[in-house]
């Protein structure tokens, strides 16, 4: 049901109080006015604010300017038999008045036998706890395909702008997300660059939505230049990715495909979880927008909530693309809702709902390195398609890893390097201390005025405690959760499957 339709419902059904968070002001205004005049031209709009107070209307006009408790008086003098809207913007800054309060809840008793509606426009979500059963909350959504198309038409076809079919369909694309009047100022910009829009402002649209979701201060718009090949080792992850590259495409839909949903990574820190989500928005050509979990909790009643909804918006405007979540263990380990008033309980009830019924295409990537921590509810089947286990690499892998690195560094000294003796010297690293060692082995080499040598690196890896000794307890417990089944292995040869093997010959070989 669209935001027109379901409004015009709650109308005819007289739903007297309808909240509708939106930061699109005038957009949806004219949705409003447009549902009034659907119903018949006998329903009037009046509209409020605290400066100007009623406006449109010759015979009200600035009633209750500087009054808020004078504006739902005037609902009061509008005749019982009256059609009519009201709508009063940013009215939630008035809801915790004890006078506003108590008249709304008066006047809710009236409204319930007269054609009236009172509907607040905010930029955000407050609803005090006395009023939380009056009001029926209503989304706006961000404008879909159908509005940018309309709009992109109209001011290309003013501008006398000629773009073909495919960069059309590239420039909509490419506005999916943003909000109407930043895609007309968008357009306009370039417009007034050249004297007509070119398909290379197309990136002028990027680096508005950039900014937009900079200014969520929720989502952080990522750059992916990391290929599938810079991640060394992890080849069934890497097969599993594959397989699923084109399931974004229309062609997929025809085949009967759904959308993939997500892919849960857990592991020890340090072997390339992170480096997997830049890599997987880069093969499938998608934008990669990174949640910080902790951004979503905000201090005043309602905000967090508020926000949530905000991230899921906005995630699913800009689909087809790939929500990263890094350490989401952090955000939701061992919440019991206590000492917040059941704040995280209901962001993280909103957030997995979500992960269960979307059906747009947010492809979400979440890191996890102490999955024992987090909601069983969580790891349910239907949130993400698989939970791969992400364990330190294999020697095999190891080489993999050392090879990419030193490839990057010294492409034309690389046989210098003996790869596999570095494998073998590295026992427990991970990829991220592999590449620290190689670092230090640059320092070695830079502070004497020379190229770093295979020795310099055995040296560093000589200086390097991996966290696996340091941190020996949990990681040996987390690679006991993944032993016991609970998560598919991202690699062929773990070096889970390497320890045990190796303890096997050892027990085989020790005395009675």
């Amino acid at each position: 049901m669209s935001f027109r339709e379901e409004l015009s419902l709650l109308v005819r059904s007289r739903y007297p109080l309808i909240y509708i968070p939106t930061r699109e002001e005038e957009r949806a205004e004219a949705a409003i006015a447009q549902c009034a005049k659907s119903m018949g031209g006998d329903r009037a709009v009046y509209t409020w604010d605290y400066v100007d107070g009623y406006q449109g209307n010759p015979t009200d006009n600035g009633f209750g300017r500087r009054n808020p408790l004078q504006a739902l008086e005037l609902i009061e003098k509008v005749p019982a038999s009256a059609a009519a809207i009201f709508v009063l913007r940013d009215y939630h800054r008035f809801l915790e008045d004890i006078a506003i309060s108590r008249k709304l809840r008066n006047l809710l008793r009236l409204l319930k036998a007269q054609p009236k509606n009172i509907v607040i426009l905010s930029a955000q979500l407050s609803v005090p706890d006395e009023l939380s059963s009056s009001i029926t909350v209503l989304e706006f959504p961000l404008p879909d395909v159908t509005e940018i198309r309309t709009e992109v038409d109209r001011i290309l076809g003013a501008a006398g702008s000629q773009l073909s079919a495919r960069d059309t369909d590239e420039l909509v694309r490419s506005c999916q997300g943003l909000a109407l009047e930043r895609i007309r100022r968008v357009l306009s910009r370039g417009i007034a660059a050249h004297g007509t829009f070119e398909p290379g402002d197309i990136d002028l649209i990027l680096e508005e939505k950039r900014q937009t979701i900079r200014q969520t201060q929720i989502l952080e718009f990522y750059p992916a230049s990391q290929k599938i090949s810079d991640i060394g080792g992890l080849d069934s992850l890497k097969d599993w990715l594959l397989t699923r590259g084109g399931a974004f495409s229309e062609k997929a839909r025809q085949y009967g495909l759904p959308h993939p949903r997500g892919l849960m990574l857990v592991g020890i820190q340090g072997t390339g979880k992170s480096l997997t989500a830049k890599a997987i928005a880069h093969h499938w050509h998608l934008p990669l927008l990174r949640l910080d979990v902790g951004r979503l909790f905000g201090g005043l009643v309602g905000e967090s909530e508020s926000r949530t909804r905000q991230m899921i918006q906005l995630a699913e405007a800009l689909a087809p693309c790939i929500l990263w979540i890094d350490e989401i263990d952090k955000a939701f380990a061992g919440f019991d809702g206590r000492g917040d008033s059941g704040t995280t309980s209901r962001v993280f009830g909103t957030f997995i709902t979500w992960l269960a019924e979307k059906s747009s295409p947010v492809f979400v990537v979440a890191t996890a390195n102490n999955i024992q921590s987090l909601p069983p509810e969580m790891l349910r089947r239907g949130r993400f398609d698989e939970i791969f286990f992400v364990g330190l690499p294999s020697q095999e892998e190891r080489e993999a890893i050392f090879a990419v690195h030193l490839a990057r560094l010294r492409p034309h000294n690389l046989s210098i390097y003996d790869l596999k003796r570095l494998a073998y010297e590295t026992p427990d690293f991970s990829g991220a201390e592999i590449e620290q060692a190689i670092i230090e082995a640059m320092h070695i080499g830079f502070s004497q005025n020379r190229d770093f040598t295979h020795d310099d690196l055995l040296t560093a890896v000589s200086q390097i405690i991996p966290l696996a000794r340091t941190a020996q307890q949990q990681i040996e417990a987390l690679q006991s959760w993944a032993a016991a089944g609970r998560a598919r292995m991202a690699s062929r040869q773990s070096s889970l499957t390497e320890r045990i093997e190796q303890q096997r010959k050892s027990d085989s070989t020790s005395p009675d």
